[in-house]
């Protein structure tokens, strides 16, 4: 269908407003940093002796008055003496006091001072290898989330029928909104994490992992215990409270059969049951693409949710709507988009990327957002084909903006440009093509997950292995899209049967394979900075193939 050029402008006008209002994040435009910034974002010398093996938090919240009361037991790993210890809980949130329970059991009472959002405890000599736990009592009015999953907090709302239906979204403005924690995505806890949410007996309580156990407290109230067994990040540990039904089914995976238990509204089951057999197609596709879903131990659950969507590992947080696309709108633009639930793919593919393999600052948070958009391209693919998920891929550059580099500051808590979706997803989609065997592509997305499997990575050390496994230096591609905001100029010239062609807008040393055409005729041509002349070709009809992300422009010889 042909589109005039004020309707193409408008249609391109709202692929950047829905992509923007998908990619935006709540550290995304700081431009100065503080104290505080740096507190959150480094490893201090206060945070660096210790390691969390261990979250064991118990919450109360209280819907009226918008608050809550909780203890979080941290067990931790001495890895050599220190003599204060820093936590993370943000303003205006309160800690009561805090204890050392010794491996015997002995409970210390320990002095701490607050600096902002940061709390430094004085510690006591302790054995290298050890492994205390802290005890800690909090409580507060936590942050409030205004326009979540965006505007993180805590949300208070409620249903269609209105009772209370509350929830946390905090990725980027850290667990430490709600509880007290070490915030840094480099140190998640070894050995798990429960969750005890206290409730009125009305209400259900689901969180991440398997439930443990509901306990009748006999006066209005119940507990709901929920437990992970994997490591997990700190903004995935959530609750979910609302009048909950739910049903499970199996998957038949790789590892196995893979519980999956999905928790919706009571009155939101019938048209949740026939959306979410999409779930079992996703973790085919994922599993294929990926490697085995990475939280067998845990399970894999959806729960419908009081915002649009989250990757609550092992209980993804859904909020689409019950239809397809990203809130009924498709992001590429081509119709492919609204032949599939965004939330479902798109939240679930986070359980490989970002929850399995989590960068260690944020500013690498591409690694997470830029592999998992591309997930999109690939259930596509599985479900309708290679062409309509290249068609998907190419159709979701219009939401890219090339404002920042994708890579943003180390050390501070602060993300990049939005443009770690589609664009790093381009990327992606780039890479593949120079690659040019889907056996390798796939083994080496099957290898990240292997190798990096409930670690923490660099960006360079996921750039690395790519390079490495592809036995082809991607460093330079890697460098132009994360770290500038350049898109590359095939510049191209024709003379007779003649062409010359060369890169620019780009680093220095940036050069590529591409698929081009003369005329029918496909062929790989290698551009580079400096022209190259190819002579003899039906250069009048040159093209470059599309799937590459670059600029193509003609000019004279």
């Amino acid at each position: 269908m042909k589109i005039g050029t004020f309707s193409f402008l408008l249609l391109n006008l709202s692929f950047l407003i829905i992509a923007s209002s998908c990619a935006a994040q709540p550290l995304g435009n700081k431009k100065q940093f503080t104290h505080q910034d740096t507190l959150r974002g480094t490893i201090t010398p206060e945070r660096a002796w210790w390691n969390v093996l261990r979250y064991d938090i118990q919450v109360t919240p209280d819907y009226g008055s918008k608050t809550i009361q909780g203890k979080n037991r941290i067990t931790i790993q001495v890895l050599k003496p220190q003599n204060k210890l820093q936590l993370d809980l943000q303003e205006p949130m309160i800690i009561d006091s805090i204890f050392l329970v010794a491996q015997t059991g002995t409970k210390t009472n320990l002095n701490f001072e607050r600096d902002g959002n940061a709390w430094f405890v004085a510690m006591p000599a302790l054995t290298a290898n050890t492994t205390p736990a802290l005890e800690v009592i909090y409580h507060g009015k936590p942050r409030e989330a205004v326009r979540p999953p965006w505007d993180g907090g805590w949300i208070w709302t409620r249903d269609k029928q209105g009772r209370p239906w509350m929830s946390v979204a905090c990725q980027g403005l850290g667990a430490s909104v709600w509880y007290p924690c070490k915030d840094h995505q480099s140190d998640e806890p070894d050995n798990g994490a429960s969750l005890s949410v206290t409730v009125p007996d009305t209400l259900v309580a689901v969180a991440n992992g398997r439930l443990q156990e509901k306990t009748a407290n006999n006066n209005g109230t119940a507990t709901y215990t929920w437990a992970v067994k994997n490591p997990i990040n700190n903004y995935n540990i959530i609750p979910y409270i609302g009048k909950y039904v739910t049903w499970h089914e199996d998957f038949a995976g790789e590892k196995g059969n893979l519980d999956c238990d999905y928790w919706v509204l009571d009155y939101d089951l019938e048209k949740a049951k026939k959306q979410f057999t999409q779930a079992p197609k996703m973790l085919k596709c994922f599993e294929h693409w990926f490697g085995p879903y990475p939280f067998y131990e845990d399970g894999y659950k959806l729960v419908e949710a009081p915002h649009l969507g989250m990757e609550h590992q092992s209980a993804v947080a859904y909020g689409n709507r019950f239809e397809n696309g990203y809130l009924g709108r498709d992001l590429s633009g081509t119709g492919w988009g609204l032949k599939w639930d965004f939330i479902i793919v798109h939240e679930s593919g986070h359980e490989w990327f970002a929850n399995s393999i989590t960068s260690n600052d944020i500013a690498d948070m591409w690694v997470h957002e830029g592999f998992t958009n591309y997930s999109e391209t690939l259930f596509t693919t599985c479900e309708f084909g290679v062409e309509a998920g290249n068609e998907y891929c190419i159709g979701s550059r219009a939401g890219i903006r090339n404002d920042i580099p994708i890579i943003g500051p180390y050390g501070v808590n602060q993300e990049g440009s939005g443009d770690m979706y589609p664009k790093a997803g381009n990327m992606l989609h780039t890479i593949r093509q120079i690659i040019n065997n889907d056996s390798i592509f796939r083994s080496i997305l099957r290898g990240l997950n292997k190798t990096y499997y409930h670690k923490t990575v660099t960006s360079k050390e996921v750039e690395t292995y790519i390079s490495r496994q592809a036995n082809h230096d991607f460093s330079k591609v890697f460098d132009q899209y994360l770290r500038t905001t350049q898109i590359p100029v095939l510049e191209y010239a024709l003379k007779g049967k003649d062409l010359k062609f060369r890169f620019t807008n780009c680093i220095k040393g940036f050069g590529m394979p591409l698929k081009v055409k003369f005329g029918k005729d496909e062929k790989w041509i290698r551009a580079n900075e400096d022209w190259t002349i190819i002579s003899g070709t039906n250069a009048g009809d040159f093209t470059v193939d599309k799937n590459f992300f670059i600029n193509v422009k003609k000019v004279n010889w």
